[in-house]
């Protein structure tokens, strides 16, 4: 298989919009798990990213917090998601986002060993810091999976081309600052921010936290390549209404 690197800069150079949905793996019990990624690839998602239930998760919203709570009570862990992952066949790529720590308990060398058994292309650590990404980055080397760089609202100017040239995969702009959700409130300047992260970087800018609707996706493709939408997705999910996902992916990815 290529790499997400390619594979998504195939799309932004054919000028697609990339379209990203968040799901908590184990939400619905993983059993579900295949369903929910062949509903989301058939609906057009470029790639899916599966949150890891984590007991303080805090980059995340009331929304995830609660699907990765029902999750963890349902004894989902890390380890099972991966054993899961290998029985699925999807021609989608799969992005990770863990926190650190389910990380450190599987063992990283393990962890990234059976990765390879599974169609997950890529990494999202948001509390690992770009300064300790040396305790992940020689056990990728030889691997297909992209470690995918997080940039927000607050990261000096200065520094942004750095972070962007380090990561793969896509750049994932953060939106808003605090958590994911719903209904948030965008800056001013955002399109400016987001328009000069897509500039300076050769992998695509998605944006993600507060994505939630056709009219969100269709302005920040004005300034980026594409977005990352969790909660919205989520919260339909928690309540069983499959159907109105996939019209809604599907009205997004399609201008």
């Amino acid at each position: 298989m290529k790499s997400l690197t390619k594979l998504l800069k195939e799309k932004q150079q054919a000028d697609e919009t990339i379209f990203v949905p968040y799901i908590m793996a184990g939400a619905q019990g993983l059993e579900q798990l295949a369903d929910e990624i062949q509903l989301l690839t058939e609906a057009g998602a470029s790639a899916i990213e599966l949150g890891i239930p984590f007991s303080d998760p805090v980059a995340d919203g009331p929304v995830i917090q609660q699907a990765g709570l029902k999750a963890l009570q349902k004894k989902v862990t890390l380890r099972k998601i991966i054993q899961q992952l290998k029985q699925v066949k999807t021609p989608t790529p799969l992005v990770i986002m863990t926190y650190f720590n389910p990380m450190f308990h599987y063992g990283l060398e393990t962890f990234i060993q059976d990765l390879a058994e599974t169609n997950v292309l890529g990494l999202i650590i948001p509390d690992l810091p770009y300064e300790h990404q040396a305790l992940l980055t020689p056990l990728l080397k030889d691997s297909d999976i992209s470690l995918i760089p997080l940039v927000a609202l607050t990261t000096p100017k200065e520094r942004i081309p750095e972070l962007v040239e380090a990561g793969e995969g896509f750049i994932y702009a953060v939106a808003v600052n605090g958590v994911t959700g719903i209904g948030r409130n965008y800056q001013e300047t955002l399109d400016e921010h987001l328009a000069y992260i897509q500039k300076v970087s050769d992998k695509p800018v998605l944006a993600g936290f507060g994505v939630s609707t056709k009219e969100h996706v269709d302005r920040f493709r004005k300034s980026c390549a594409g977005v990352i939408v969790g909660s919205k997705i989520v919260q339909l999910l928690s309540e069983g209404r499959k159907a109105e996902v996939k019209v809604f992916v599907e009205e997004a990815v399609n201008k």
